[in-house]
């Protein structure tokens, strides 16, 4: 992989400064220097060269290499954007994110490996950034080496990267807009989260888009990124996703899988600094629903 900057000051005359600021962590650096390359204006150079405004600096970071052991799928695949650092797709309800016990051949990740695969491009490692449940469906971003997904996970970290979900959710909720904050961690006695004071802090924010007989459609921001936060914060105040069996959401509103949908996804473009927006069309069975 190969990246270019410009030198805009003299302050940072240090190579591995100057890469600190572009989010280079020490261990990438460590590598890159063990395997990689660096040229300021074309020329090869060594890493204690000094830097001066002006100059263009280009870093060749070493392969990556790919996961021998994750098989390439067919299987489709709907392509929301792509770049030559990341992948954006629509995810569709039933489809696990990353291979498992249950489908080691056919998840999301297979099916990337698989179109890279269609398309010619080199054989990499997806680096999964917004992972969804097996039956949520979605917008899911996919970095295409650990430099894009380390500055995605720190977009992430200082909340640049904005997730909306829209959700359809059991009974009416009393108010239009609100914020469920509760720490959440894993059941002793199963799978699901729960809302216990030695959990992790998790914050959701939703506001009312459509009320229904017997269910309310809602926007949903989050602003921590836990297991089944939406899930289980939901069901904790007593309006559980349809649908959704784990935490006992209604199974007779016209949906057998839990009715939530990664909507909206924003970000600043790593290498450009141009913010991006996307949408993905609501599915079917939850604009059914809604209808």
């Amino acid at each position: 992989m190969e990246i270019k900057w410009q030198v805009e000051s003299d302050s940072e005359k240090s190579i591995k400064r100057f890469l600190a600021t572009k989010g280079v962590s020490h261990r990438l650096y460590s590598e890159l220097k063990r395997r990689g390359r660096v040229l300021v204006n074309e020329q090869i150079v060594p890493f204690d060269y000094s830097l001066t405004s002006g100059e263009q600096l280009t870093v060749i970071f070493p392969p990556e290499g790919s996961d021998a052991d994750v098989a390439g799928s067919d299987g489709e695949l709907e392509v929301v954007a792509e770049t030559a650092h990341y992948l954006l797709l629509n995810k569709p309800a039933g489809l696990n994110t990353v291979p498992g016990p249950a489908n080691s051949t056919d998840s999301l990740v297979n099916r990337v490996k698989g179109h890279w695969r269609a398309v010619k491009s080199p054989d990499r490692k997806p680096h999964i950034i917004t992972r969804l449940d097996r039956f949520s469906s979605g917008l899911v971003l996919v970095a295409h080496d650990i430099l894009t997904n380390n500055l995605f996970v720190q977009q992430q970290d200082q909340h640049q990267l904005e997730k909306i979900y829209l959700a359809i959710v059991a009974g009416q909720l009393p108010d239009d807009h609100g914020v469920i904050e509760a720490p959440l961690a894993q059941s002793p006695t199963g799978f699901q989260q729960v809302v216990t004071a030695t959990g992790k802090a998790a914050k959701t924010e939703y506001w009312v888009e459509k009320r229904l007989p017997q269910a309310t459609v809602v926007r949903v921001k989050l602003h921590t990124g836990r297991t089944h936060q939406i899930r289980a914060h939901f069901a904790s105040i007593g309006h559980p996703l349809l649908g959704d069996e784990l935490y006992q959401g209604p199974m007779d509103q016209g949906i057998e899988r839990q009715a939530l949908h990664a909507w909206q996804l924003s970000f600043i473009e790593p290498y450009t600094g141009v913010k991006q927006s996307f949408t993905a069309p609501i599915p079917e069975d939850l604009a059914n629903i809604i209808k």
